[in-house]
């Protein structure tokens, strides 16, 4: 579904990633791991079309090369980013901040359809679908970001750092509902710092360290690597 390869990434004379290559397949859940600085973040704003790669780099999602994209084209053809930080529009209400993630033309087509399976998905927003999104709490905040990305119909959902500043009971309701989507047919790409979450809803996982995949390879393999159980899940 998606091959991303070679991918060079800098900021002015800062280069961030270094030849970054990885694969997702069609029903996938993959985490990619790593620490603060290195280059999760902007690996996912490439996928996106938010930066560009370095000539010779490729991104190819459903058969279609998007390296040279703009984020409204990759959107539409089925690609969404919940991002790092929710970035709501905290003085519009919770029906408000749904319905503007529907903007592509997929997303139109079936916005109140799409409505009825968030709230089905996270029934809280239906309750306080006409609430300021301010007053929300931290999870529910999340399941907003959660929601309005899912409002465009994607093929591959992204989630980067979907537990960041959440309390653990709703850390495992977020990871619940990855593995819903999932079932429900959803390509999924998590970004994580806590790896013992994503790592137990995953089939394969990356790490990055300092712009550059480490390790990759599946679960059982990565949480059984020493590097990784001594880094990452303080075994």
């Amino acid at each position: 579904m998606l091959r991303a390869e070679h991918l060079n990434v800098s900021y002015g004379r800062v280069q961030v990633l270094w030849d970054v290559s990885f694969n997702l397949e069609k029903n996938e859940i993959v985490t990619i791991l790593g620490y603060n600085g290195a280059g999760k973040s902007t690996l996912l704003n490439t996928l996106v079309g938010l930066n560009r790669c370095h000539p010779g780099g490729k991104i190819v999602f459903n058969g279609t090369e998007i390296q040279n994209s703009s984020p409204h084209e990759i959107v539409d053809l089925g690609l969404a980013l919940a991002p790092e930080g929710r970035r709501l529009f905290l003085l519009m209400d919770v029906k408000t901040n749904l319905e503007l993630g529907a903007y592509t033309k997929r997303g139109r087509e079936r916005i109140n359809e799409s409505l009825d399976f968030v709230y089905k998905l996270f029934p809280v927003l239906k309750e306080r679908r006409n609430q300021i999104c301010r007053t929300l709490s931290g999870g529910e905040q999340q399941m907003v970001n959660i929601g309005r990305a899912l409002m465009s119909r994607p093929d591959l959902l992204i989630l980067d750092e979907p537990s960041f500043g959440l309390s653990p009971l709703m850390v495992q309701r977020i990871f619940e509902t990855v593995l819903e989507l999932n079932k429900q047919g959803l390509t999924i790409i998590v970004v994580e710092q806590r790896a013992v979450d994503a790592l137990r809803v995953s089939d394969r996982a990356y790490v990055l360290s300092e712009g550059r995949v480490v390790l990759e390879g599946a679960t059982s393999d990565v949480t059984n690597d020493e590097r990784i159980r001594k880094a990452y899940l303080g075994l």
